[in-house]
């Protein structure tokens, strides 16, 4: 029997204001961590953060638009040709450029099995501020 699933990005439960949808439990990923983050144009309110917390690496694939993800100080270019890593310990910013941005963000602990967030799973309401 076949194994595989399907999903409109659309049709995918969000969270965090409809800006984050859980792609990871849409499609029962369960090997690492995925979240499509849509921002509108302009949209600066992405948090400056790292992964200490939970030791995840990050990788930043954008799917449309285009932004400015800001790693320590350093801004790079985020557009359909540009991939991004950050590792757990950097912070990292995103902010949305003129026509705002889609990402497919994924992330998981290196040497490690992925273990999601109870906010990822289908159902959860937003976590509480940090």
């Amino acid at each position: 029997m076949a194994d595989f699933s399907v999903k409109k990005i659309d049709e995918m439960e969000t969270t965090f204001g409809g800006g984050l949808r859980k792609a990871r439990a849409e499609l029962g990923v369960t090997s690492v961590g995925m979240s499509i983050v849509t921002m509108p144009a302009g949209y600066d309110r992405y948090p400056d953060h790292d992964h200490m917390h939970d030791e995840q690496e990050e990788v930043y694939i954008v799917l449309s638009g285009s932004g400015v993800l800001t790693i320590e100080g350093e801004e790079f270019a985020l557009d359909g040709e540009t991939m991004a890593r950050v590792g757990p310990s950097t912070k990292r910013k995103v902010v949305a450029g003129p026509d705002g941005i889609r990402m497919l963000v994924l992330g998981g602990v290196p040497g490690k099995a992925y273990e999601p967030p109870e906010w990822g799973e289908l159902g959860a309401g937003q976590p509480e501020p940090s």
